[in-house]
């Protein structure tokens, strides 16, 4: 299997479904709503065991369709061998464990780990990081990327934490790269009005 970077995985993606706690059926189904709609690429976390066959199922339906799949709360390098056995192109944390990131590096996983201050963004970059999760990204605001943009314009954020359909705009306008929703896809609209963005220049 080839190993993947960010660049490739997001490609011009802007929306990333992040499909929580759901069981393997409802996983799947809409896993594929999300591709239906040209939500490409897809994170299913797994903070509890429980959670892996509901990413390796998002896997396995991902491969017949040519879409990624990645991990999301990996919070131990336990849980980067679970996600990688279970087949999980890419990692994600709500937080900064350089561990964890060497450990999914290993297992030829890009990961991508959470930061919410500028030191912590310097400490990522200085190992290697530049494609960071920015959480909880609703406490932030769009304006925090704005200003982080100006002495570190390497990063490339993935804004995710309270993100849906109503404020995600205003957080590509500021120049995030990719917004993860999650939460609020219990209201069955929100994939249909975030598959409307795709449409539109985060300009707009």
């Amino acid at each position: 299997m080839t190993t993947l970077d960010f660049d490739h995985i997001f490609g011009g993606a802007r929306v990333m479904a992040i499909l929580r706690g759901l069981p393997v059926a409802e996983t799947v189904r809409l896993a594929g709503r999300a591709w239906d709609l040209g939500i490409d690429v897809v994170e299913v976390p797994v903070a509890t065991a429980d959670a892996v066959p509901s990413l390796k199922a998002a896997v396995e339906a991902g491969a017949e369709r040519d879409r990624i799949v990645g991990a999301g709360t990996v919070l131990d390098v336990e849980q980067v061998a679970a996600a990688a056995d279970a087949g999980a192109r890419f990692t994600v944390a709500p937080g900064l464990d350089l561990a964890v990131a060497d450990a999914a590096a290993a297992r030829g996983l890009p990961h991508l780990p959470g930061v919410a201050t500028p030191t912590e963004a310097q400490q990522a970059l200085r190992h290697g990081l530049t494609w960071l999760k920015a959480f909880p990204a609703i406490s932030l605001g769009p304006a925090w990327f704005k200003a982080v943009a100006g002495p570190l314009p390497q990063l490339r954020f993935v804004a995710t934490g309270g993100l849906d359909a109503g404020n995600a705009g205003a957080f590509l306008r500021a120049g995030v790269r990719v917004v993860a929703v999650g939460s609020a896809l219990s209201d069955p609209a929100q994939l249909d009005r975030l598959a409307e963005l795709l449409a539109k220049s985060p300009t707009t």
